[in-house]
């Protein structure tokens, strides 16, 4: 019996594919994929407590190992999906405490703190990298971050035992909890307690700084000793006890640090009141208003207080991230941004200073004063700013009326400023931060956002600000 052509054909094409499919039990897992499966697997285990042990092939995740990569991901506020994909990779390869972020008291049956508030402490040898002076500053600015809001007082021991000992060391440094060589884990700090209990140890293959050039020792210190009264890892990005390092200015404490703190050991009766910095804005509340947006490379940045998300086409959770751990010069208050795609450079406003963008890196020769745009002293800020590429013009935004820059040029046009009320009709007449796609004007101005047809000179769609960060 002849087989018919037809189903000759499908069979030659099913062995085809058979032959052609890739088996996940069959030849080599590439290196770079076994590489961040065995990253996740030692971060799992180091921070999620991961059962020791096969945790399933690549492809093929164990339960265990699904429920930790979940666990990590709610504690970070990433997508929860089990799947080790592109934002946890990159967050498993941040800088950070080797402290665990869940579960590392858990063997205590009570929140543990030292049972006085006079607590004692001692800096029993010294990095390289700084002179002594420089790290005792460090040390006491730390201790103080937390005195300042309970009532603890420090009293520094030059020999002896301390409640609190501090010291340097690299690889396997005494405690059976070794470091891992330059960046990766930065320090870790043990609760209250006898013996090891308070004491702080930091990594010493790290280059520690008292700038933002390499790890601040003054902000590490500040975390890890955080951990030494008490204190466990903080889900909030804000906070000084999130588990990621990120280099910032100012005070270091947020509203969820002080009163972790102060419900262990209650209010400092004799400070004056400090404000904590706020905590990361978040991106579906109804009322989130905008500080700043615009375009990188294909990704929209939306600025708002010390935080910038970053929104990429292909990955559907926006990301947040410090402005300070990303650029540390720029500051913390960011008040109009644009792209200009041609020039391929971003241009960040602050006050009346202004900052370039050459993709992520800092553009030498800034910053520079706004004033150099052709705008007159009397502007003291710029409100919003975009780029629109069909004119190669740049508007600036400032209270209620808006200028136009020339980039060909160099230069301010002539007849501005003009009102913004009259030429964007259906407007609101001030705006906090503009974006423009395929002919239509995007203004933020409160909790609101405005559809422009840049061609039709009239509003088409009046949304929620943040449902731009899919809300």
């Amino acid at each position: 019996m002849t087989t018919p052509p037809l189903l000759m054909l499908m069979l030659m094409l099913l062995l085809m594919l058979f032959t052609l499919s890739p088996r996940s039990s069959a030849g080599p897992v590439p290196s770079e994929d076994l590489d961040d499966w065995l990253l996740a697997e030692k971060y799992l285990r180091h921070f999620y407590d991961l059962p020791v042990g096969l945790q399933g092939r690549r492809g093929e995740p164990s339960g265990h190992f699904t429920a930790k990569i979940k666990e990590m991901q709610r504690f970070f506020k990433l997508k929860v999906t089990g799947n080790l994909d592109e934002n946890t990779l990159d967050l498993m390869k941040e800088p950070r405490c080797g402290v665990p972020d869940v579960g590392e008291y858990n063997h205590f049956p009570r929140d543990l703190k030292w049972q006085t508030n006079d607590v004692t402490f001692r800096i029993v040898n010294y990095t390289p990298d700084l002179e002594k002076s420089d790290v005792d500053r460090a040390i006491r600015r730390a201790l103080n971050v937390w005195s300042d809001v309970t009532p603890l007082t420090f009293k520094k021991l030059h020999k002896g035992i301390a409640d609190i000992m501090i010291s340097f060391g690299s690889r396997e440094h005494g405690d059976h909890n070794p470091f891992d060589g330059p960046d990766g884990l930065l320090a870790h700090a043990y609760p209250p307690g006898e013996g090891i209990g308070g004491d702080t140890h930091f990594d010493e293959d790290e280059h520690w700084s008292k700038d933002s050039s390499t790890y601040n020792l003054f902000i590490v210190a500040a975390h890890e000793l955080g951990h030494a009264l008490g204190m466990s890892h903080s889900t909030e990005p804000s906070a000084l006890m999130y588990p990621v390092y990120s280099y910032s200015t100012g005070y270091p404490l947020s509203e969820d640090d002080v009163e972790g703190i102060q419900a262990l050991y209650g209010p400092n009766p004799n400070s004056r009141k400090v404000k904590p910095k706020p905590d990361a804005p978040d991106k579906c509340d109804p009322m989130l208003t905008f500080d700043a947006a615009t375009e990188l490379r294909g990704e929209t940045l939306v600025f708002k207080d010390r935080f910038y998300w970053r929104l990429h086409p292909q990955i559907p959770e926006p990301e947040q991230v410090l402005i300070k751990s990303t650029w540390p010069s720029i500051p913390n208050k960011v008040d109009a941004a644009y792209e200009n795609p041609e020039k391929d450079l971003v241009i960040i406003f602050s006050g009346i200073k202004m900052w370039a963008l050459n993709g992520y890196n800092l553009v030498d020769g800034y910053p520079k004063y706004i004033h150099r745009l052709g705008l007159p002293k009397s502007i003291r800020k710029i409100d919003a700013a975009v780029h629109i590429g069909d004119t190669g013009k740049t508007l600036l935004f400032t209270d209620e009326e808006y200028w136009s820059y020339d980039e060909a040029t160099g230069t301010m046009d002539r007849g501005y400023p003009r009102s913004i009320e009259k030429d964007f009709p259906g407007m609101n007449d001030e705006v906090d931060a503009a974006v423009y796609h395929y002919g239509f004007l995007y203004f933020f101005h409160e909790h609101v956002q405005y559809e422009y047809s840049y061609n039709s000179r009239k509003v088409m769609r009046i949304l929620r600000t943040n449902s731009i960060l899919n809300c």
